[in-house]
């Protein structure tokens, strides 16, 4: 597949071949709570888990404890258990971490930025789509055979 210039040849990577290892780091940052684990920890302060979980309303221990490992093994995060009772375990991005975590930061301020237009664009969206027949807009948006465009 042709993806245009192959940096494979010069020692890089092809982001668009499906056995580019970029690929999995990108899956892993563009989750839902990976992002926003990102976020929580992107100020550099140290925190627990049970301080991140009450952080990151809605995410499960279960989740939680699967995006942090996740983060540790790609070497975005550092994990300290200090050896008390009961143990304490705190999580910090590494510079990696926190430059990962700075480009995340600026898609949240983005996105909070902009939610009104995009929430008046989905729901003039759903209105469109709502009021419509079914396949309607399928036929609307569909060229003739002869190229014309619809009437």
């Amino acid at each position: 597949m042709e993806t245009g210039f192959d940096l494979r040849k010069h020692g890089g990577v092809d982001v668009f071949l499906r056995d580019c290892p970029t690929r999995a780091v990108l899956e892993l940052i563009a989750g839902k709570w990976t992002m926003l684990v990102l976020v929580a920890l992107e100020d550099g302060r140290p925190m627990r888990f049970a301080e991140l979980r009450r952080r990151l309303d809605g995410v499960t221990s279960k989740v939680l404890t699967q995006t942090l490992r996740a983060l540790e093994r790609e070497g975005l995060l550092i994990r300290r258990a200090y050896p008390t009772v009961p143990p304490c375990v705190e999580y910090r991005l590494t510079k990696l971490g926190e430059e990962v975590g700075g480009l995340v930061q600026s898609i949240t301020d983005w996105s909070q930025a902009n939610i009104a237009a995009i929430q008046i664009a989905r729901e003039e969206f759903d209105e469109r789509t709502t009021r419509r027949p079914v396949g309607s807009y399928a036929s609307e948006h569909r060229p003739t055979l002869s190229g014309d465009a619809p009437d």
